[in-house]
């Protein structure tokens, strides 16, 4: 698209509210602090053993199943949100099956991570508790009660499954399972690293082979050995730019609301009185999320 287009489209479609520029900031930014933050992890867990992977159809089925009731169970008890009957059976329903390997093999690289702990991949299925609410919950309004006809609910989506991988870490889900705090960091870098390699790509700076060159790299512990994944990935980024960029730009927009938020409402500030009224707002650009919950708007609102 070139760097100008890209700009354009992002704030005056997607309603995203970053340039090409300060979204390669924030993506060197995120991946910096993605790798460093794992190693100090590593190095506090030092002694610890390391993560093994699932061996078999029986141990995939019990973890996987055990992964949502925990992670079910935090939800409500450290008030994180609201939980409904029916979000349980959304998040069992998309476990998947075990997929066996030759020894030392790779699989796909978020296999990697779930195979290795389940309950971290469970944070970011919010995708499929949202798709249940729309049946079970639906918003009031008729606009907002469907998806939208094109995607610019990307940032919100994928960046409300990606914050909350590690909003959910720092909330305390991980403090008897230390290790698991690494994946986190993996899969934050991994995503930053292929969100860089696509601005590039629309910046005409990286070729598609260096795009994916460059998330290979960037991505711990060589989990995408061929980059066949990445591949796979920019191509659709291509088709629809801002989705490789929006798991980040999507995630650092709600925390920067978060923040405002608790700003606003001082000490009466809760967690789950921010993402309750994050949920009730419905599926919708976050600028427009900010406008209903704090009474702010962007500048791309107002233009």
């Amino acid at each position: 698209m070139g760097k100008e287009n890209y700009t354009w489209y992002m704030r005056n479609v997607h309603l995203v509210p970053y340039s090409w520029e300060e979204q390669v900031t924030l993506m060197r930014r995120e991946l910096a602090r993605a790798h460093a933050s794992l190693r100090l992890e590593e190095h506090r867990n030092r002694d610890l053993p390391e993560l093994e992977r699932i061996d078999s159809p029986e141990e995939y089925d019990a973890r996987l199943n055990a992964a949502v009731s925990k992670y079910m169970q935090f939800l409500e008890e450290e008030e994180i949100h609201s939980v409904e009957e029916w979000m349980d059976p959304a998040l069992r329903a998309v476990s998947g099956s075990y997929i066996p390997v030759e020894p030392g093999e790779l699989r796909h690289f978020f296999n990697e991570v779930n195979y290795r702990d389940p309950l971290v991949l469970r944070t970011h299925m919010h995708h499929w508790i949202e798709l249940a609410r729309m049946r079970e919950d639906p918003h009031p309004s008729p606009i907002r009660r469907v998806p939208s006809l094109y995607n610019i609910f990307d940032a919100r989506s994928e960046g409300l499954a990606t914050g909350v991988e590690e909003m959910m870490m720092h909330a305390g889900l991980y403090d008897e399972a230390p290790r698991s705090r690494e994946l986190v960091w993996i899969m934050l870098a991994q995503r930053a690293a292929r969100a860089l390699s696509g601005l590039y790509l629309h910046g005409n700076e990286f070729t598609m082979e260096e795009a994916v060159e460059h998330a290979m790299t960037w991505t711990p512990r060589g989990w995408l050995p061929d980059g066949n994944l990445v591949r796979f990935e920019q191509h659709l980024y291509l088709r629809q730019p801002g989705y490789g960029t929006s798991y980040l730009s999507g995630k650092i927009q709600i925390e920067e609301l978060l923040a405002e938020e608790a700003l606003q409402r001082g000490d009466d500030f809760t967690v789950k009185a921010f993402f309750d009224d994050f949920f009730d707002a419905g599926v919708i650009p976050i600028v427009l999320t900010r406008w209903e919950m704090t009474g702010a708007q962007d500048d791309i609102l107002s233009r």
